[in-house]
């Protein structure tokens, strides 16, 4: 049993079985480039976000093996000594790029870029991976949720059901990002910021003679926070009337307004009209109403058209387990490698299946933005020496249909990938977790709405340059003559 953790192991088995193969193939020198990006937005929605990118720092900067590891892997009697010596000053030396953690992405465009030595570029796959695909999934599904409740505070509930203490931990810091306004994980707040808050449990009332002591109590300790949950035996016959009557008691004395009740099981939208109007006759119109009870983005949408009189949700195993389409999709594929003099060499990964054929070469992402509405037009992908003149006119098309084009004047074009290592130094400064927050929210307000719908969203375009697309239609005819 290894005595702790080193995340540098967190790798597929096959990460070090082909780093043996390039050492001893003479290949563990040559520069790779890997993409990472997504096929689809999950639950058929227009968009994703992007997030995990900190700890992949985090991760990179920490990449080594311990002797322990060294010990474990020569017992797997696979790997030539020579590659374990190899492995004892291992470093990731290489530059990386990638989107910022909170910008809105979309299918088949890179969301990070390795260029790195073999060994190293393909080591770090399984790491990179499970943090974007996971925080990403995260951020997206709370994000629906968050934009559902129309501008009522939500916060992730979700800590108990979530799938391992990462998945706890990650998913509240990503869910945050993403818009939630706090989380119920205390360790998800001393961690990464994302503020902790709480009501209290069914036990509570449970534990006291009787409701009313239970409510009076939790006034007077907690007089500025004073949310009472108000389900445990009966709403509206003893549950809303004993809230009423502990705030009249302990608060108002004190000249404090402020306070809340909270739904956590049936009719939320019939409940909480009736307890809106008990709270409004005690002139209680200050009163906030929480609702929780296994929300998603769909059930709040319909709550609230069906007119409940809901101030803010609790929204628990459904966000933080993304639980209608759990699995992110994200791949990371080889997309060039350097020659012997530098230069870059396309590769191209084909399928039967024209969704999963990769675009090749070391590549940049552009997002076009009008200046006249200030809304994302497009995302086009180039190569990385090309540069997109915003001052004239661009032309675009669709790269599966090529007849359909469009062009664009008046807009300003952005580079999405942004320096992250370099030669492995760290040269990027991570925001806060507020000010990822607070981009988040700036970027979804560049999309159109149409592209924020649920249901058969618009289809945002991601189109190739003109030079990119035909570097890959050279190498689909090439491969497809042998």
């Amino acid at each position: 049993m290894k005595s702790h953790m080193n995340y540098t192991m967190l790798c597929d088995f096959y990460e070090l079985t082909m780093g043996n193969g390039y050492f001893q193939s003479g290949m563990a020198d040559q520069i790779c480039y890997f993409d990472v990006f997504f096929r689809n937005v999950p639950d058929g929605g227009g968009f994703a976000i992007a997030a995990g990118l900190e700890q992949i720092i985090d991760y990179i900067e920490n990449l080594r093996f311990d002797e322990e590891d060294i010990a474990y892997l020569r017992k797997k009697d696979v790997f030539c000594e020579e590659f374990l010596e190899y492995l004892r000053s291992f470093r990731f030396t290489g530059d990386i790029w990638a989107v910022p953690e909170g910008t809105p992405i979309f299918p088949r465009e890179p969301i990070l870029t390795v260029r790195a030595p073999a060994i190293e570029a393909q080591f770090i796959e399984t790491y990179l991976l499970l943090n974007l695909n996971h925080q990403s999934l995260i951020a997206t599904k709370s994000n629906r949720i968050v934009r559902a409740a129309q501008g009522r505070p939500v916060s992730e509930f979700g800590s108990r059901r979530a799938q391992g203490t990462d998945g706890a931990l990650l998913g509240a810091r990503a869910s945050y990002i993403a818009g939630c306004a706090g989380t119920a994980c205390t360790l998800a707040d001393e961690l990464y910021g994302s503020p902790a808050g709480g009501t209290m449990a069914h036990s509570w009332v449970q534990m006291f003679p009787d409701e009313y002591t239970a409510f009076k109590t939790y006034c007077e300790l907690y007089p500025h926070s004073a949310t009472l949950l108000v389900d445990t035996y009966n709403v509206l016959k003893s549950g809303v009337p004993n809230a009423i009557r502990a705030f009249k008691e302990v608060l108002l004395p004190k000249g404090i307004t402020r306070c809340a009740i909270r739904l956590d099981s049936g009719d939320l939208t019939y409940l909480s009209c009736k307890a809106r109007q008990m709270l409004d006759e005690a002139g209680l119109t200050e009163c906030k109403i929480l609702a929780s009870n296994s929300l998603d983005e769909y059930i709040i949408r319909d709550l609230l058209l069906q007119g409940a009189k809901i101030d803010s949700f609790g929204v628990g195993e459904r966000l933080i387990t993304s639980k209608s389409e759990p699995v992110f999709g994200g791949v990371y594929k080889l997309a060039a490698v350097e020659d012997g003099e530098g230069r870059i060499i396309p590769k191209i990964k084909i399928s039967e299946n024209p969704a999963k054929i990769t675009n090749p070469h070391f590549k940049k992402v552009y997002r076009l933005v009008s200046r006249y509405s200030g809304k994302a037009l497009a995302d086009l992908i180039t190569l990385h020496d090309e540069t997109v003149d915003d001052s004239r006119p661009l032309e675009l098309f669709d790269p599966d249909a090529t007849w359909k084009r469009k062009t664009f004047t008046d807009f300003e074009a952005k580079e999405l990938l942004v320096p992250i290592f370099r030669n492995g130094k760290l040269v990027y400064q991570s925001p806060t977790i507020t000010e990822m927050r607070a981009y988040c929210a700036a970027q979804i307000d560049l999309l159109w709405d149409e592209v924020k719908r649920f249901e058969n969203p618009h289809n945002y375009y991601v189109d190739l340059s003109q030079k990119l697309w035909e570097i890959k239609q050279a190498l689909l005819k090439e491969q497809g003559r042998e």
